[in-house]
């Protein structure tokens, strides 16, 4: 989101960014550059999304999403009427499907093309990870939420006026589902002069970077330390794996595992990626784009990473990201990097080249401003 707001205004545009705070995610204006806040014009309503069993249970009586519905504030709502009652707007961006249920208070008080933005298929995570369900309590449930998700999500497209979707594989998702809805692919970009190229000298150090409150991430990091890492870690003792990330479980904190060392929330996740060589990013129920990928590849980061995790990405296995989707294959990738140090640096160098031709900043912005102007021209 950061990345489209600077290269819309980097491109000359006017832009308003009116967002949620949450308790999982606060929003501390003190924190944010001058500049940026007098460019942006940012403003956050607080907005408690924490889960409440009383209204989940209130949902699944009444039919509505809850995964969706605890995302609505009235005060948010409030400040959306005096906003586009105040000012006029040729765009209304929603970033990702949870900005949805604000569509009608929008439609009725401003003439804006309305743009979906859409970070993930969300009903697509939620299949996964019922898929992937052990708990025979929670398992049917989980399918529950997906379908009524999915309902949701599909029955939402044709209420926008455009979509920009994140992946092709997202966009074809949106078509085949019917969709009459104008549809582009705007994958996620970085400025990539903020991304100094990092490639440690030594002995790989594998490591992971991510949020441990996202039910993707905390899956796959438990399936790397039970499935891949005793591999590894038999064939080369000396091996090194890294983890580190906002809400970390506390039996993470407290592993004793050979050669794991778990760091928990760090305050500068770029300096921990530069100081480490390997990323790895065991991803089985996601969808989207990763950002912090496309971050450490911009850094000149070697990825071993699950087709999953990687999904969006225009890449070459082996050539500028390693993919391996079993815990063989990814204990095999990894250990292929102690017999050929060489690759690291070589697989990393390939993964900026491909950041900075495919998705730098500045092209992607003048993608979605072209899509703008089609959806006004219609």
């Amino acid at each position: 989101m950061h990345g489209i707001t600077m290269g819309l205004l980097d491109a000359g545009h006017s832009v308003k960014v009116l967002c949620i705070a949450t308790p999982k995610h606060p929003l501390d204006l003190s924190k944010i550059p001058a500049d940026y806040r007098e460019r942006t014009r940012i403003e956050g309503l607080f907005t408690d999304t924490s889960l409440n069993i009383v209204d989940a249970f209130t949902d699944l009586v009444t039919a509505d999403n809850y995964n969706i519905s605890r995302f609505f504030s009235p005060d948010m709502d409030i400040r959306l009427i005096r906003l586009l009652s105040a000012e006029s707007f040729d765009v209304v961006l929603l970033e990702s499907l949870f900005m949805t249920p604000y569509l009608p208070t929008i439609r009725r008080y401003s003439n804006a093309r309305i743009v979906l933005r859409s970070h993930n298929l969300e009903h697509v995570i939620q299949e996964r990870l019922a898929s992937g369900e052990k708990n025979v309590f929670k398992k049917p449930y989980r399918r529950f939420l997906a379908k009524q998700l999915k309902d949701y999500e599909i029955a939402v497209l044709d209420r926008v006026d455009g979509i920009a979707a994140i992946t092709p594989g997202d966009a074809e998702h949106f078509a085949g589902y019917g969709a009459k809805t104008p549809i582009a692919t705007i994958p996620f970009g970085v400025e990539i002069d903020q991304f100094a190229k990092a490639q440690p000298t030594g002995a790989p150090v594998f490591f992971h970077l991510g949020s441990m409150d996202w039910s993707p991430n905390e899956e796959g990091i438990r399936w790397l330390l039970s499935n891949v890492w005793p591999k590894v870690s038999k064939v080369y003792p000396e091996a090194k794996l890294h983890l580190a990330g906002n809400k970390m479980p506390k039996d993470l904190l407290a592993l004793k595992a050979h050669g794991v060392v778990v760091t928990g929330r760090v305050d500068d996740a770029d300096a921990y990626m530069a100081e480490r060589h390997v990323m790895v990013v065991p991803l089985f129920s996601a969808g989207g784009m990763r950002v912090k990928i496309i971050e450490g590849m911009a850094m000149g980061k070697c990825v071993i990473s699950t087709a999953i995790g990687a999904e969006g990405i225009d890449y070459t296995d082996g050539v500028d990201i390693l993919i391996a989707n079993s815990p063989t294959e990814m204990a095999e990738r990894m250990c292929d990097l102690f017999d050929k140090p060489d690759l690291v640096a070589a697989i990393g160098t390939k993964a900026r080249e491909l950041i900075t031709k495919k998705y730098a900043n500045e092209r992607i912005s003048k993608d979605l401003v072209a899509f703008f102007s089609e959806l006004h021209k219609a």
